[in-house]
């Protein structure tokens, strides 16, 4: 395990584009998806992540809720399959089509795009808006364990203000989730 240090990418700085393989075996630019949706949510994964499987539901149904509204979320794996097995390319395709994901999933071998966002936990989400601003960074929301429990929903709030052109009141929180693994 080796700890590097991030870029990071700050609330009202551009996000970095990036060029990635999806499991759809097509390569994914951020720069295409600002071009088509008016804003993109990019969410640090991993296959392993027991808090991300906690949330799988939850962006499912994120994503369904503002599709139709011009929003697109994006799963990057952010993890890479050194050190963990189960964090493959072949493995992210498992995992997508076992847990009928209905967004795209990335696959970022490398790690230097999860660096350049700044990610430090799977989950964390990254909202962009289509002029390719960082709208909102952290939490998808304040409650991992229980998604039926009354809190916070940070990203949904935050992509629901976006949309409307609204000011975002909370654009950036402490992420919750499993700590990333860097490797060289």
């Amino acid at each position: 395990m080796t700890t590097l240090e991030s870029i990071d990418t700050p609330v009202g700085c551009y996000a970095p584009d990036f060029e990635l393989p999806g499991i759809d075996n097509q390569v994914h630019h951020l720069s295409r998806y600002l071009k088509k949706f008016r804003a993109v949510a990019v969410i640090s994964m991993s296959n392993h992540c027991p808090y991300v499987t906690l949330y799988l539901d939850r962006l499912k149904k994120i994503q369904a809720e503002f599709a139709k509204m011009g929003f697109t979320l994006i799963g990057m794996n952010c993890c890479g399959a050194i050190g963990h097995p189960r964090e493959s390319f072949e493995d992210m395709k498992i995992f997508a089509e076992s847990h009928q994901l209905n967004f795209p999933y990335l696959w970022d071998p490398t790690q230097d795009v999860t660096r350049s966002f700044g990610a430090c936990k799977t989950p964390m989400a990254f909202l962009i808006d289509n002029t390719g601003i960082v709208s909102y960074k952290g939490q998808i929301d304040d409650h991992p364990q229980n998604p039926f429990a009354v809190g916070e929903d940070y990203l949904k709030n935050a992509i629901a203000a976006l949309l409307k052109g609204h000011k975002i009141y909370t654009p950036e929180t402490e992420a919750i989730g499993s700590s990333l693994i860097w490797h060289n």
